[in-house]
C-alpha cells in the first residue's frame, strides 16, 4: 500500500485533490470521516485499529469476505483523508473458541461431528481430512487462503490464541470486577428462564472440554475466579477467568475484544444492531470507547432468505470466482451496503459487465467523478486501463447461439469481429471467454427453451433473413446498420408496431415484443443482447443459418421446447 499511497499523494499535491476527497460522498469516505472526527480533539494513537469478525462454525461465505473488503475500503479512504500520516492495522478476528452448537449441513463426516457438540471449534476434529488439525483451524485456513488471493493487508487473530496466551486477562478481570454492572445491561434483554442461567463467563469444562453455559454460583474478584456446578459430575468447580479457562458470552466477548485491543472501527450486519448497542454499553463500563462503524444489510439467497454458513445457501466465495473475475465480486460488495441484496448466480453477468463499463469510463472522468467511481475504491485509487471489445453478456449469448463447447470456437468469432484482438494481447477477454463457457453450460443451458414461430413470426424471420442477405456485400457493415435493418423489418409488421411511441418521422416505434420473439425462437431465452451488435459479432452467414434451423424446427431438440 505504501508505494501506491506515495504515488497518489505526489499527484495529489499537483492537482489539489484533497478538497475533493474531504467532500466526497462515496460511502467509504463518509465512514472514514467518522474516525477522523473520533480523534480530531485528542490526536491519533500510534496505530488506528480496524477489525472484522468471523465465526468459523461453518465454511466462510461471501458475507465474511464482504466485511473484510468493505472495511479495507474504509481504511484506504481514511489513509487518503489523513494524507497517509496515520498508521493503521486491520485485524481479522476469528471466534474459534466458541462451542460447536450444531453440525453444519454442508460438511462431510457429519456423524463424527455430532460427538463434539459443545466443544470449542479448535478442539473439534477436522471433518475435511485426516490431518491433525481442528474444524476451526480448517475454516480459518480457508478464510485466510481466500483473503490472500485478494492481497488484503490484514493480521489474522485467533480467539483461542488470545485467550490461552493471556492477552485478554486484564480485561477479563475487569469484567469480573464489573460483574453486576454487566449483568444489569444484559439481563433485561433476556427471557425469564434464560436469566436464571446467564453468565458473562462460559467455563471450559476440565472434564468434558465443553464450553459450558451454566450459572455462576460465586465469584472472587481478588482471586480472579468463579464457581459453578459441573454438569457432568454435579461437583462445585472453582476456576480462574484467565489463561483460557473461560470464554465470554459473545456480546460480552465483543465488548471485551474492543476494550482489550483498542478497536477504532468495526462494521456489522443489520441483524446485530441491538448487539452493537449492548456491547458498546459494556465497553464503556470497562473504561473504553466503543469503535465507530455502521450496520450493513444482509445478503439473501435466491428465495430471499438470509445466507448462512451452516446451511450453505447462497454463494460460496470460490463459487463466484469459478464464473467471474474477483473485481466483479468487489463491485457487488461496494454497491449500496445498507440495502439488502440477492446473492445468487444470476447476479454475476450484470456485475461483470458493469465493472468493465466503469473501468472504461474512468479515464474520461473528472477527478470528482473518479473518486465516486467504485473502481477507484476497488483498486485503491489505481484502476487498470483496458477496454473490452465484447461484453460478458454478449459472450454468453454467443456461446448460446453457436453452441460453442470450447474457448477456441468463441475466439474465432471474436478475432473476426475485433481485428487485431488476440488472446495474447487481451488476456482479460480471454478470461471472460473461459468464464462465459463455464457459466453458460452450468446455468444458462439447463434453462433454455426454444419454441416454434407462428405464421406472423415466420414472416418476420424470413424478412430478417432477406435483410441480412442484402447486407452481405456492404463494405462497411457495422452493428448500427444491422440494427436499423431489424427495426425496419419490425415496423412494417403490425403486431410489432408500438403506436404509443412514435419515431422522429412520426411512425410507430418497434415494440419490445419483436425482439423478445427473436430471442425466444433463435436463442431460447426471453431476453438477450442488442441484436445489431450480436449479429455483427456472430456473423451474417451464421445468423442466416440459425434462422433457417429455427424455421425448420431443428432447434427444438437441442436444449428444450416451450410450446
Amino acid at each position: 500500500m505504501d508505494e501506491l499511497m506515495s504515488q497518489f499523494f505526489d499527484f495529489l499535491s499537483n492537482v489539489q485533490l484533497l478538497e475533493l476527497v474531504h467532500d466526497a460522498k462515496a460511502w467509504p469516505f463518509e465512514e472514514a470521516r467518522k474516525i477522523v472526527r473520533r480523534y480530531e480533539q485528542r490526536g491519533y494513537p500510534d496505530i488506528v485499529l480496524f477489525q472484522t469478525g468471523y465465526g468459523p462454525s461453518g465454511l466462510p461465505h461471501i458475507g465474511t469476505f464482504g466485511e473484510v473488503l468493505r472495511t479495507s475500503m474504509v481504511r484506504y479512504a481514511f489513509h487518503i483523508l489523513t494524507e497517509n500520516k496515520v498508521n493503521t492495522r486491520l485485524i481479522c478476528f476469528s471466534d474459534d473458541m466458541d462451542g460447536l452448537r450444531k453440525v453444519p449441513d454442508n460438511v462431510p463426516n457429519r456423524d463424527m461431528l455430532l460427538n463434539y457438540i459443545g466443544k470449542p471449534l479448535t478442539r473439534v476434529p477436522n471433518p475435511f481430512s485426516d490431518a491433525d488439525s481442528s474444524f476451526g483451524a480448517a475454516n480459518n485456513a480457508c478464510l485466510r487462503n481466500f483473503l490472500d488471493k485478494f492481497d488484503f493487508d490484514y493480521d489474522f487473530a485467533s480467539a483461542t490464541d488470545y485467550y490461552t496466551r493471556g492477552d485478554f486477562d486484564e480485561v477479563l478481570l475487569k469484567i469480573l470486577i464489573c460483574y453486576e454492572k454487566v449483568m444489569s445491561i444484559i439481563l433485561p434483554t433476556l427471557g425469564e428462564e434464560r436469566r436464571e442461567t446467564y453468565s458473562p463467563f462460559l467455563p471450559i469444562s476440565p472434564i468434558t472440554g465443553k464450553v459450558l453455559q451454566v450459572p455462576i454460583l460465586a465469584r472472587d474478584s481478588r482471586k480472579g475466579s468463579i464457581v459453578y456446578l459441573e454438569p457432568e459430575t454435579g461437583d462445585m468447580i472453582e476456576t480462574e477467568v484467565t489463561g483460557g479457562k473461560v470464554k465470554c458470552q459473545w456480546k460480552v466477548d465483543w465488548a471485551m475484544r474492543w476494550a482489550a485491543l483498542g478497536i477504532d472501527y468495526e462494521m456489522a450486519g443489520k441483524d446485530l444492531i441491538d448487539s452493537v448497542l449492548l456491547s458498546s454499553k459494556i465497553c464503556r463500563i470497562l473504561g473504553s470507547r466503543p469503535p465507530e462503524g455502521f450496520n450493513y444489510e444482509l445478503f439473501l439467497d435466491e428465495k430471499g432468505r438470509k445466507i448462512s454458513k451452516s446451511k450453505g445457501n447462497g454463494l460460496a466465495m470460490d463459487e463466484w470466482l469459478r464464473y467471474a473475475p474477483i473485481e466483479s465480486l468487489s463491485l457487488y460488495m461496494y454497491h449500496k451496503p445498507r440495502s439488502a441484496k440477492r446473492l445468487f448466480f444470476d447476479v454475476i453477468p450484470k456485475l461483470v459487465d458493469e465493472y468493465y463499463g466503469l473501468i472504461s469510463r474512468y479515464e474520461t472522468q473528472t477527478w470528482k467523478e473518479r473518486i465516486s467511481n467504485p473502481v477507484w475504491h476497488i483498486h485503491k485509487g489505481h484502476p487498470p486501463e483496458y477496454r473490452l471489445p465484447v461484453s460478458f453478456s454478449m459472450l454468453l449469448n454467443l456461446v448460446s447461439a453457436s453452441n460453442a463447447e470450447n474457448n477456441t470456437v468463441l475466439w474465432g468469432f471474436i478475432s473476426r469481429y475485433a481485428e487485431g484482438v488476440t488472446r495474447e494481447n487481451c488476456p482479460e477477454l480471454d478470461s471472460l471467454v473461459i468464464y462465459a463457457v463455464r457459466y453458460f453450460n452450468e446455468f444458462v443451458r439447463p434453462k433454455k427453451k426454444f419454441r416454434l414461430p407462428d405464421a406472423v413470426e415466420r414472416k418476420a424471420l424470413i424478412a430478417i433473413y432477406e435483410g441480412l442477405a442484402s447486407l452481405e456485400d456492404h463494405k462497411k457493415l457495422d452493428s448500427m446498420i444491422i440494427q436499423n435493418m431489424l427495426l425496419d423489418v419490425g415496423r412494417h409488421i403490425e403486431r410489432y408496431q408500438d403506436h404509443k411511441h412514435l419515431t422522429v418521422a412520426g411512425v410507430p416505434s418497434v415494440s419490445v415484443l419483436f425482439f423478445q420473439m427473436i430471442y425466444q425462437v433463435l436463442i431460447g431465452q426471453t431476453t438477450g443482447p442488442r441484436l445489431g451488435s450480436f449479429i455483427a459479432l456472430y456473423g451474417i452467414e451464421e445468423t442466416k443459418r440459425l434462422i433457417t434451423t429455427a424455421l425448420d424446427g431443428k432447434l427444438l431438440g437441442k436444449l428444450g421446447y416451450a410450446p
